[in-house]
């Protein structure tokens, strides 16, 4: 059996620092993309790889495939041509891969410095794949890695400390425009994750004027209450934005949820109001920016907020590195480890057998009570002996010489070696 190698990880994707939003929002997958993407790779014989696809990336994580594979699955199952993807996509091979996927868990490759919701976003694509059972072992053993690497970039840095998150963001963005919400007539449009997050921001800096539609009456009115804020039905949508000064669009849609149509009333009161649409693909259709009294940002114009949370994050990033680095090292050694253990078990299954054959051959001539104490001292005396050999093939698992060496001292069955 080969034993996979770092050499085997890749990843393929589109991101932020590439791409516009115009071209991500092709690649976007939603929860039936991402499914059908694993079924196709699944009749490919590709059994091991996750999906992630937020506002900022779509990026496909494997162990097992090659790259071309991937990116032929990514444009099969998404709106993404080839042409596309090869002008604005990347593709990592090895270490590469390994340590990209560790910088964006860690919030290190996020738009947002330190992200707080990339390694949510990570986590829920890699369990996705992990319950139709395709994360290999070495897989998983991977993630644990990871995850402790971004946990103890909390604990052990100032990473995650302040606001670092695409909503806040949006938040300061807007901010920058009004100087102050307190008496700004207010519309979030989605009421999801990033829409929770983006309202707790808005009342906390003083937003009081703030209205929430979300095409489930019922999840708007869970949040409303626990702000004391209005809900207006979507049916309502036009005129909700004829009222508004600064309107938030964060909705799971695949296709614009406000297009020209509902701006008929804001037409009539041409004030100026922003729009900022936290969605990818983009919720706002792209020609209401045209009209003169409208300024709409979507995720590219979204820059991270030079302020002094911001700059404490970043001062953070080497102790983080080294940290992305030792979890990264941790990871190799057991990896490489690997390579032995079959040879480690065949060893240690051959001193049983020979431990079990001689007392069961001494069975009969053994008069005593004590039988269970003897086979307990001859256990002890096995597993002394064998574990000499064990740390010999730990300390020299680069080796395959070495293994092979113990192999043939002990006649080992290749059989049972290569299981």
């Amino acid at each position: 059996m080969v034993h996979p190698t770092i050499k085997d990880f890749t990843v393929i994707g589109i991101n932020h620092w590439d791409a516009p939003v115009e071209v991500r929002e092709k690649f976007s997958l939603g929860r039936h993309g991402r499914t059908m993407l694993l079924d196709g790779a699944c009749r490919e014989g590709i059994n091991s790889l996750f999906v992630i696809s937020t506002c900022n990336r779509t990026e496909i994580f494997a162990e097992g495939a090659t790259t071309r594979e991937l990116i032929r699955l990514l444009t099969t199952y998404s709106k993404g041509t080839l042409d596309e993807f090869h002008r604005y996509g990347f593709e990592m091979e090895g270490e590469r891969a390994v340590e990209h996927l560790f910088r964006v868990a860690t919030g290190l490759d996020s738009q947002i410095l330190g992200d707080l919701q990339i390694v949510k976003q990570v986590k829920e694509g890699y369990d996705y794949s992990a319950s139709r059972d395709m994360v290999s072992g070495e897989f998983h053993r991977l993630m644990q890695h990871v995850f402790r690497a971004h946990k103890r970039s909390r604990n052990e840095t100032s990473l995650g400390r302040g606001a670092a998150t695409v909503a806040y963001a949006a938040i300061q963005f807007a901010m920058r425009t009004f100087d102050n919400l307190t008496s700004k007539n207010i519309l979030l449009v989605g009421t999801g994750k990033i829409g929770k997050v983006t309202c707790k921001n808005l009342v906390n800096l003083g937003a009081s004027k703030l209205t929430l539609v979300n095409r489930t009456r019922d999840r708007a009115e869970f949040v409303a209450d626990k702000f004391n804020l209005e809900v207006a039905d979507m049916d309502h949508l036009p005129e909700q934005i004829a009222e508004a000064d600064l309107v938030i669009v964060a909705t799971g849609a695949s296709e614009p949820v406000i297009c020209m149509e509902h701006m008929e009333p804001s037409l009539k009161d041409p004030k100026f109001r922003v729009m900022l649409d936290l969605s990818v693909p983009r919720n706002i259709d792209p020609e209401v920016a045209s009209l003169h009294f409208i300024d709409v940002a979507n995720m590219d114009m979204l820059s991270d907020v030079t302020d002094e949370a911001y700059r404490q994050r970043e001062q953070e990033v080497p102790a983080v590195k080294n940290i992305l680095a030792e979890e990264f090292s941790d990871y190799k050694l057991w990896l490489n480890e690997q390579r032995v253990v079959p040879t480690i078990k065949a060893l240690t299954r051959k001193f049983e057998t020979i431990r079990e054959d001689e007392l069961n051959f001494f069975r009969n001539k053994i008069e005593t009570d004590d039988y269970d104490k003897i086979e307990n001292l001859t256990r002890r005396i096995v597993n002394k002996i064998a574990a000499y050999s064990i740390e010999h093939l730990r300390d020299h698992h680069n080796s395959d010489e070495v293994a092979e060496m113990v192999a043939r001292m002990f006649k080992l069955e290749s059989e049972n070696r290569h299981e």
